[in-house]
C-alpha cells in the first residue's frame, strides 16, 4: 500500500463526537492512512472500539493504525502501530508483528530518521513541525527545515506531524512530506468529513 496522503488521527479529548463517528467522516473526507490514539480507556473498551474502527477502514481500503501498542495491534489484527521514541524498540516490535504489518516511527530530528531506517521502520512521523498543544510532551517545533533534512537522508515515506492546519498544510507538502496529519483542524471541527477533504484534496492537486 502507498504511503501518501492525509493522515488522519483520532483524539476523543478534542472531538465534537465519539472517535467512530470521527472516523467515518475521516474516511468518507478521504483519509488514507488512520491511527487510533486513545489513552482513556479501559483495555476492553479500547480493543472493542478498535475492532469497530478497523472494520470502517479495511471496508474502505485505509490503512488502520494502532497508536503505541504491539500488543493491541497483534490482538486486533490491526494493518500496522506507531512507535514513539520512548516506546517498545523498534527491532522487538518487528520480531513480533512480522514483516506483513506496518510500523511507523516518530522521529524528532534526522538521528533519529535515519536510525528508524536502518532498523526497519516503514515510515517516519516527523514531529513536531510546527507548536502544538495537541500532544503536550511533542517538545518544541522543529519547523519545514526538518523534513527538507529528512528527506536528504531518508527513502521511506515521512509524515509531518504538530501544529498543520489550512494555512501552513501546502508549505509542509511543497517542503516534501508525503503524508500530513492535522489533528486540531479536523476533529475540532463541526464537519470533520470537510476539513479532511479539504487536506486530502492537497495530494490530488499534487500528484
Amino acid at each position: 500500500m502507498k504511503l501518501r496522503g492525509f493522515y488522519f488521527i483520532t483524539d476523543s479529548k478534542l472531538s465534537r463526537k465519539t472517535n467512530v463517528e470521527d472516523v467515518k467522516s475521516a474516511v468518507k473526507g478521504g483519509a488514507k492512512i488512520v491511527q487510533y490514539r486513545e489513552k482513556g480507556k479501559n483495555l476492553a473498551d479500547f480493543l472493542i472500539e478498535a475492532f469497530e474502527l478497523k472494520k470502517i477502514c479495511n471496508g474502505k481500503g485505509v490503512l488502520f493504525l494502532i497508536n503505541d501498542s504491539v500488543s493491541a495491534c497483534l490482538l486486533t489484527d490491526a494493518d500496522g502501530v506507531h512507535l514513539g521514541q520512548e516506546d517498545m524498540p523498534l527491532e522487538t516490535a518487528r520480531n513480533i508483528l512480522g514483516k506483513e504489518k506496518v510500523i511507523g516511527v516518530t522521529a524528532h530530528n534526522v538521528e533519529e530518521a535515519v536510525e528508524s531506517e536502518r532498523n526497519g521502520t516503514d515510515y517516519l512521523g516527523l514531529s513536531p513541525i510546527f507548536h502544538t498543544n495537541t500532544k503536550l510532551d511533542a517538545g518544541p517545533a522543529a519547523g519545514l527545515q526538518l523534513i527538507r533534512d529528512v528527506k536528504k537522508k531518508v527513502k521511506i515515506p515521512c509524515a509531518a506531524i504538530g501544529g498543520i492546519n489550512e494555512s501552513n498544510v501546502d508549505s509542509v507538502i511543497q517542503t516534501g512530506a508525503d503524508m500530513v496529519s492535522a489533528i486540531s483542524a479536523t476533529v475540532a471541527k463541526d464537519s470533520v468529513e470537510k476539513a479532511v477533504k479539504f487536506f486530502a484534496d492537497k495530494f490530488g492537486k499534487t500528484e
